[in-house]
């Protein structure tokens, strides 16, 4: 079965979407947003394990990764060109699963989504003022990218620690992360002719005046 994009973006309709670098801001973004204007918050990675009980090693073979790994610092320890093709496909398979939830999560509500689901598809489901990106210089994505306190990475900081060589495997790893935020992606996003918020002051806090610019694009 085959459902037709027309079909996706309009029960949709109730959806924004931020994606873009990692230390953008996204996240915040969205928790703020979902505040302010009483909006379901999906943030990135959720609904996962109920995902991981569906996907087959058929049919959603990078995202069954997490169920067949030997451990979490194998998963750390790829190397940039093994992460950077498993990283896009799993935000392929991913985006199936994403609409799903989104089209029932949206039916009388409006939805904020950290998502991932790729630029191509966002362009053919979401209307412009549905899709935010928001970019960081890639000195800030990747070298601050463990600054946060923020569950997920604070998990994978402690798994590199408990590799054999935690220094060689932190390193790889900002590698890793440094090719999903490389400059051919952060041109595809910045030429990606969606709405685009650049962030280049880390110290400054400029989130009320972030707020609004996004508030205003989605004309909430």
């Amino acid at each position: 079965m085959e459902i037709q994009n027309n079909i996706i973006k309009r029960y949709l309709k109730n959806c924004f979407f931020i994606t873009g670098t990692a230390y953008a801001g996204k996240s915040t973004m969205c928790k703020l947003l979902a505040e302010r204007y009483s909006m379901i918050h999906c943030e990135e990675n959720y609904n996962m394990d109920l995902i991981l009980s569906v996907v087959t090693k058929e049919q959603q073979p990078s995202l069954n990764y997490f169920n067949t790994k030997k451990s979490w610092q194998e998963y750390v320890s790829r190397t940039p060109d093994e992460y950077e093709s498993w990283y896009n496909n799993t935000s392929r398979e991913a985006a199936d699963f994403e609409v799903a939830e989104l089209i029932k999560l949206s039916a009388n509500d409006r939805v904020i989504v950290d998502t991932n689901i790729p630029l191509s598809i966002l362009k053919e489901i979401a209307a412009y003022n549905h899709v935010a990106v928001m970019l960081s210089p890639k000195s800030m994505s990747v070298d601050r990218f463990f600054d946060r306190e923020d569950e997920e990475k604070q998990f994978l900081l402690s798994e590199i620690k408990k590799c054999p060589n935690p220094e060689k495997a932190l390193k790889n790893f900002k590698e890793c992360i440094a090719r999903v935020n490389s400059k051919k992606y952060y041109d595809k996003f910045k030429n990606s002719g969606f709405f685009i918020i650049e962030r280049d002051n880390t110290e400054a806090d400029t989130r009320e005046e972030i707020l609004q610019r996004l508030a205003s694009h989605f004309k909430l």
